[in-house]
């Protein structure tokens, strides 16, 4: 089992009282629903940061889309708005 910590963190009036109704809502407790939605943001963030690295390194190799390569992918998206 992992272990855990105690983190404690301000939060202002109104967002208290959505994580309070939320938790209720979910029948969980308010600890469990905000380490769930911190758990979900540095996750995300951290796939974000993770793959502007990545594309800055292609960059950096000078691999960039043809002229040509971005004209087919446009054309296709407006094919699909039409």
């Amino acid at each position: 089992m992992s272990r855990s910590s105690l983190v404690s963190l301000r939060l202002d009036a109104k967002l208290k009282k959505q994580l309070e109704r939320l938790s209720r809502t979910m029948n969980r407790s308010r600890s469990f629903v905000a380490a769930e939605a911190i758990r979900e943001y540095v996750a995300l963030n951290e796939w974000q940061i993770e793959e502007i690295k990545a594309g800055l390194a292609e960059a950096d190799r000078g691999e960039f889309a043809t002229e040509k390569d971005v004209k087919h992918v446009l054309n296709k998206w407006k094919r699909r708005g039409s």
